[in-house]
């Protein structure tokens, strides 16, 4: 069976593969703090289940301990190293967690998942040490997944990731402004010319916006999955670009 993504919004996607599937960042609630969800429905029951969950950094709109919570007992978590230690909340959910740091790998079923860096601020903000790196990572299977999580534009980005078949990038943010450890929809494409999958989806934009912030420059909340698609086919014309709305999900091409 194919690689299949679903993009449920943010940065949370369900990738099966192998018969194994794999969440990524689950936020499943219409507001965090000053966040409203201003496109799409809050994701259904069926996105939190997964046999295993990974866990990009400790911001608390990818790790969100309410939404982990909707998680079926025994559900597997890849978080961070130095995770539990910061968010001792994790402790509570009762679900084995395995903390990981760059190089590591892990088996999930048929799949190895390998932790790869991120260039991103991964502590648990407002006040967390930084002690706890922010990761992407590459599900390995029928075909080779590279979910980024949260992260900017680095020179070793190709070489630390490796060869992949599918790239789910970040290409916005949730407000006006995208800062240093951030990939908006130019340096995106310009990571996806670096990495050469063959498919691509964009992900991390026009789900949450700050209540309040409608009339301010409401383009960076709507526009970056369709500027991402115009840069990716100047800039990597070979990637098949999949701008999924929420709970929509396609079958990439693998190239094995």
């Amino acid at each position: 069976m194919p690689v299949e993504v679903t993009w449920w919004g943010h940065a949370t996607c369900t990738v099966e593969d192998s018969g194994v599937r794999v969440l990524t960042d689950p936020l499943f609630v219409r507001r965090l703090a000053h966040l409203r969800r201003r496109r799409g429905e809050v994701p259904p029951p069926e996105a939190a289940v997964a046999d295993a969950v990974l866990v990009s950094h400790l911001h608390s709109d990818h790790l969100h301990l309410p939404s982990l919570a909707r998680l079926s007992p025994g559900t597997r978590l890849i978080v961070p190293s130095g995770a539990s230690r910061a968010v001792p909340g994790l402790a509570r959910l009762g679900l084995p967690v395995t903390e990981v740091a760059p190089g590591d790998e892990v088996r999930i079923g048929r799949l190895a998942v390998r932790a790869v860096p991120a260039l991103h601020d991964g502590r648990r903000l407002p006040l967390g040490p930084r002690r706890s790196p922010a990761l992407g990572y590459v599900i390995d299977g029928e075909a080779r997944t590279y979910f980024a999580g949260d992260t900017g534009l680095f020179d070793s980005m190709a070489d630390e990731v490796g060869p992949v078949d599918v790239a789910l990038l970040p290409v916005g943010g949730w407000g006006p402004y995208l800062g240093h450890g951030h990939l908006d929809a130019g340096r995106a494409a310009e990571a996806l010319a670096a990495l050469a999958p063959r498919s691509a989806v964009p992900v991390h934009y026009g789900t949450y916006w700050p209540i309040g912030m409608d009339g301010v420059r409401p383009h960076e909340f709507y526009a970056p999955g369709d500027e991402f698609v115009r840069k990716a086919a100047r800039l990597a014309p070979r990637v098949a670009v999949h701008r999924l709305g929420h709970g929509e999900r396609c079958r990439p091409e693998a190239a094995r």
